[in-house]
């Protein structure tokens, strides 16, 4: 079997920059053992199924180990695909997901994803947070992920995580962040226990970042960096129930998948 297959850059407007995602069109669902071996092939941090429906297309999202909930730059990748590459018409397209209905909006090169907002509760550092992050938190709050507050943007980049310790963490992921010098906040995201130890650009993590930094910045619309090795840019905006997650998107790589 020879299946379309797409790897953008998500979050850049350069190749090489950004969080690169796998896109692969289909006709018809896979069976899930080959959507993952496909995701571990391809060994990056998500790779993006999705098929067309009567009323929308169906989204999945897989890293090399495990299916999940929710991907941001996978669903900005696939929605780059069909604008870009697959001629969709309209300035909008939706896809059915396991977070339910996801909308992207295009306006010219900026794709705009409405997400569900996802603010984190005050917690308690659990065992193996702050060290395996190397540095004290100023605050610590629990969503899906936990997110750890820090004083300054210097310190979230000078973070070299101990993964054997990060991945005791109960959590799905770790968001560290910080006010920005040249953003309005600044973030990594560490997910060692789902094989993306860190991961470049996290759409995902700004459904707990946006709340936080619009309640604590006193506006609602901000924009980010996350400061990874290849970094990225998001354009965000709180909506109340929803969050706007924006970014562009540049081609690296189009070609077959060869199952058999």
């Amino acid at each position: 079997m020879k299946l379309p297959f797409y790897q953008v850059d998500a979050f850049t407007n350069r190749v090489f920059g950004g969080n690169p995602a796998g896109v692969c069109p289909l006709d018809s669902w896979l069976d899930y053992d080959v959507m993952q071996a496909i995701a571990a092939e391809n060994n990056l941090a998500e790779t993006a199924f999705f098929v067309a429906g009567p009323d929308r297309y169906h989204l999945r999202w897989f890293t090399p180990t495990t299916e999940v909930d929710l991907c941001g730059h996978a669903t900005l990748a696939s929605a780059w695909v069909l604008f870009e590459q697959l001629g969709i018409k309209g300035s909008e397209v939706s896809f059915d997901t396991r977070s339910g209905v996801l909308t992207v909006r295009k306006s010219g090169d900026l794709l705009s994803m409405d997400f569900p907002s996802r603010p984190g509760a005050p917690a308690t550092a659990p065992a193996g947070l702050e060290a395996g992050l190397g540095i004290n938190a100023t605050e610590v709050l629990k969503a899906r992920d936990y997110m750890v507050v820090f004083d300054s943007e210097e310190e979230v980049r000078a973070i070299r995580p101990d993964f054997a310790e990060l991945v005791k963490v109960d959590t799905w992921g770790i968001i560290a962040t910080a006010p920005g010098k040249d953003s309005d906040f600044v973030s990594r995201f560490f997910a060692p226990g789902h094989g993306v130890p860190e991961d470049p650009v996290t759409g995902s993590s700004h459904c707990t970042l946006i709340p936080y930094w619009a309640k604590r910045l006193g506006r609602s619309k901000l924009k980010a960096h996350q400061v990874s090795a290849r970094g990225g840019e998001l354009f965000c905006e709180d909506l109340g129930a929803r969050v706007s997650i924006a970014g562009r998107a540049a081609l690296y790589l189009e070609g077959s998948i060869h199952t058999e």
